[in-house]
């Protein structure tokens, strides 16, 4: 039965892989299979489908989508004010005609930015202004793409929607999930500032569309923020790390700074409403992935579908430290193209296979599932944020997975390391 329930979730890759169905409904489709095959009946109380995987499945990540809303609340906010094109703006003046200057701060503001938000929305507020100033001054477009995607990437460790995240899917603490990703913001902002320095190195081509939308003329049309707004993206880091404050007050608080430090007479209320409206759309997609992983982690955790599967998991994971790093090194593209090792999708009940049969302990999870992260963030042709910043640089995405996969799996193979280190010796 567990190599039926496998050859299922491959039907479950492919579907997602050749967009036959949504992510979504795909993971919803493997929730409801998965929970059949290991013996679950259709009603019932208990280890039912109708009870346990969609019923208790659905609302299990409710934190993580409420953090989703608020940090995609935050996102429309900075755009609407034009805090995140100011940010830019004061970056490219700073670095002039010095390209590798430019790339580093638009790097710098994608971090922040990533803090609050990822996926689409972060690559926007990062991209719109700042990869037409990249390019305009000689970075080859694929590289402004990806360092976008990089400074989207570094700031991860750091977001709160992403801790809460973890904490829900893996169901740790979210002190133990902060530690670790604390831990690992080092390796992806070391490696990220070196895909800038070296890339940047390759000769660039000036666009004419990118010398149309330059700082100056982004500036006309609309005014900087106040300089003390530019701080918005640090605030909900700096409570929740420096005064233990839980996410959603963190980003509550996050919110009110960049309206009251923004305020224009008459203006509050229209600007609060009218984001607000804004980040429903902005949310409502990954909401309805994240209520599909729900339902794929109450499948997998049914004792049928432990009982089946752990045996063969437990065969083929390696339980030695060194061998730990070195297979899952070599796994890293499978976190590619919606693959098994996707957190963010099939990966969800990948892991939670890996804890509920004991098979690693929750942390060691925790660390590998984080550090593939940073492989599909960035370079999964796939992903919403790498296909709109791609192709807003006139890039094919698959050429970005090209320029940023030794980056991203450099840092994969740092975080297992550390991962083997912490957790497995």
């Amino acid at each position: 039965m567990g190599f039926l329930i496998i050859a299922v979730m491959a039907v479950g890759v492919v579907l997602m892989l050749t967009r036959t169905l949504p992510t979504a409904f795909a993971l919803v489709f493997l929730a409801v299979a998965i929970a059949l095959l290991s013996g679950a009946s259709l009603l019932g109380k208990t280890n039912s489908v109708a009870t346990t995987v969609l019923q208790t499945g659905a609302p299990m990540l409710a934190s993580t989508m409420i953090a989703i809303l608020l940090g995609s609340w935050l996102g429309a906010v900075l755009d609407d004010t034009g805090i995140a094109s100011t940010l830019v703006r004061k970056i490219v003046e700073f670095g002039g005609e010095r390209p590798s200057v430019v790339a580093l701060g638009v790097f710098g503001v994608s971090l922040l930015v990533g803090t609050i938000t990822g996926s689409a929305p972060a690559a926007l507020l990062a991209g719109v202004v700042g990869i037409p100033a990249m390019i305009a001054v000689g970075v080859p477009n694929v590289v402004a793409a990806g360092t976008v995607l990089m400074g989207i990437s570094a700031g991860l460790p750091l977001e709160l929607i992403g801790w809460q995240f973890l904490s829900d899917a893996l169901s740790i603490p979210v002190e133990t999930v902060r530690s670790f990703q604390l831990r690992l913001f080092p390796i992806v902002l070391v490696v990220g500032i070196a895909y800038v320095l070296v890339e940047c190195r390759r000769k660039g081509a000036r666009h004419a569309w990118a010398l149309r939308t330059t700082p100056a003329s982004r500036r006309a049309r609309r005014g900087d923020a106040p300089w003390y707004s530019l701080l918005t993206p640090v605030v909900p880091i700096v409570l929740a790390l420096g005064f233990a404050m839980p996410i959603v007050p963190a980003l509550l608080l996050g919110l009110a700074y960049a309206l009251l430090s923004t305020y224009k007479r008459g203006e509050l209320k229209e600007r609060a409403l009218r984001t607000l409206y804004k980040a429903f759309e902005v949310a409502a997609p990954p909401i309805v992935l994240f209520i599909a992983i729900g339902m794929l982690l109450a499948a997998v955790k049914l004792p049928g579908a432990i009982a089946a599967l752990n045996p063969i998991v437990s065969s083929i994971s390696p339980s030695n430290p060194v061998l730990f790093v070195v297979v899952f090194s070599v796994l890293v593209p499978l976190a590619l193209y919606r693959g098994p090792l996707n957190i963010y999708g099939l990966g969800a009940g990948v892991a939670g296979v890996l804890i509920s049969g004991g098979v690693y302990p929750a942390t060691a999870v925790l660390g590998m599932m984080a550090s593939l992260g940073q492989v599909l963030g960035v370079s999964d042709p796939t992903s919403t944020q790498t296909v709109w910043s791609a192709q807003y640089a006139g890039a094919r995405p698959e050429r970005v997975m090209v320029s940023t996969l030794p980056y991203t799996w450099l840092i994969a193979v740092g975080g297992l390391t550390m991962t083997s280190l912490l957790y497995l010796t």
